[in-house]
């Protein structure tokens, strides 16, 4: 626990040192060459930085997080009001760890009020036939009439939303949504599909593709790592044991996948045997690690709140996991040196190009913006089991 309490510290010492250059702007979504440059508040990444200083808060008291993060929350007030770059699913990747956290921390109203708006903006991209939250792109195209596995994390907002508003609604899309994507982006062996689309006139089940894997029938480590920690938040909003079931599948299949440092390369087809290849090492999604860690610790916390001792065994194994993938990040991923980069987490992943996919090569081989995030969430975690989370 020593180590997990210095790297915390030592992560927030790297927040407190990125303030001067992050307090009116935000921070990209990926670092070049090791440092983040600052960008307007139009990213969907954008909410992670405002989380960090949230996190920060929490765990010092200093005011100076505060005071920062409450700068940051008027940018998104603005940006949800005057609606700057809002029309995708990502409100809740926007407005949980920026908003959300400020209403659950210091009670403030206004970021409610933006959270809730951001609510309605997400309710937006619901599609009746299909019965899904669509991506992005317009909402009369076919080509793009699909919803991807990271709106897992955008759907607590939903259900927060529901609870704040006494209005049900928000939660019962949620639930649908959430339907949707267990019937199809899991594929029988507990991999992932990033996206899936389906059919505009009849709402039926089309095709699962990738967008930012290396080809349509691999494992993009970050996609399987969202339907981990999202099949938990699932089963935190709805008690359905096959979200619990689909949490366990998920799981099981990433474990299967990993290279012996619990680190996954950016694409889970890739192990510690094929990552080279044409004098090429294909690189790591540390980011991933983070995100399932935190999965595993809120699934824990879940079972432990049951109060059933049979659950026990179960809830050790997660917590086990997770200190295992932190203790990696820790010793062998995380920055230590703010000369060498203002990110947290080295060796993340953003978006690679292969011979399959469209992607528009960017943050490989980098710190990435929610990587960061995670990575602090998770020592939080495990630190304060009772932390009050922002999703």
């Amino acid at each position: 626990m020593e180590s997990v309490k210095q790297a915390l510290d030592i992560a927030i010492s790297q927040v407190r040192k990125n303030i001067p250059s992050f307090t009116e702007v935000c921070q990209n979504h990926s670092s070049v060459n090791g440092f983040y440059p600052p960008c307007k508040n139009n990213q969907w990444t954008c909410g992670f930085w405002p989380g960090e200083l949230w996190l920060s808060y929490e765990a010092t008291g200093d005011k100076i997080f505060k005071n920062t993060a409450e700068v940051q929350v008027k940018s998104f007030i603005n940006r949800i009001d005057n609606k700057i770059s809002v029309d995708h699913h990502d409100m809740g990747f926007l407005y949980s760890p920026s908003c959300v956290a400020a209403w659950k921390v210091t009670g403030n109203k206004e970021a409610r009020d933006a959270a809730i708006k951001a609510a309605d903006q997400l309710l937006s991209r619901w599609q009746e036939k299909g019965q899904f939250l669509q991506a992005w792109g317009a909402m009369d195209s076919s080509d793009n009439y699909r919803y991807i596995i990271d709106c897992l994390l955008n759907t607590p907002l939903l259900y927060w939303a529901s609870r704040e508003t006494n209005n049900p609604e928000y939660a019962e899309k949620a639930r649908r949504h959430t339907a949707t994507c267990m019937a199809n982006s899991i594929r029988e062996d507990g991999s992932t599909y990033h996206t899936f689309f389906m059919d505009r006139e009849t709402g039926k089940a089309l095709r699962g593709v990738t967008c930012q894997g290396y080809k349509n029938d691999s494992y993009w480590a970050r996609g399987q790592a969202w339907s981990i920690y999202g099949t938990a938040l699932a089963y935190r909003y709805d008690r359905k044991e096959e979200y619990k079931a689909m949490f366990q599948k998920t799981l099981a299949f990433y474990l299967k996948k990993l290279p012996d440092d619990m680190i996954p390369y950016w694409d889970m087809i890739f192990n510690d045997s094929n990552a080279k290849h044409d004098d090429e090492i294909e690189p790591r999604d540390s980011s991933s690690a983070s995100i399932v860690a935190c999965g595993l610790l809120d699934m824990a916390e879940q079972l432990k709140e049951t109060g059933k001792t049979e659950y026990q065994e179960e809830i050790n194994r997660y917590k086990e996991l997770a200190d295992k993938m932190m203790q990696s990040l820790i010793k062998n991923y995380s920055v230590k040196d703010s000369t060498i980069s203002n990110g947290l987490v080295l060796h993340g992943t953003y978006s690679k190009k292969s011979p399959y996919n469209t992607c528009t090569p960017e943050g490989v081989d980098e710190c990435v913006s929610w990587g960061d995030y995670f990575y602090m969430e998770a020592l939080t975690r495990m630190i304060k089991a009772d932390w009050n989370l922002y999703w």
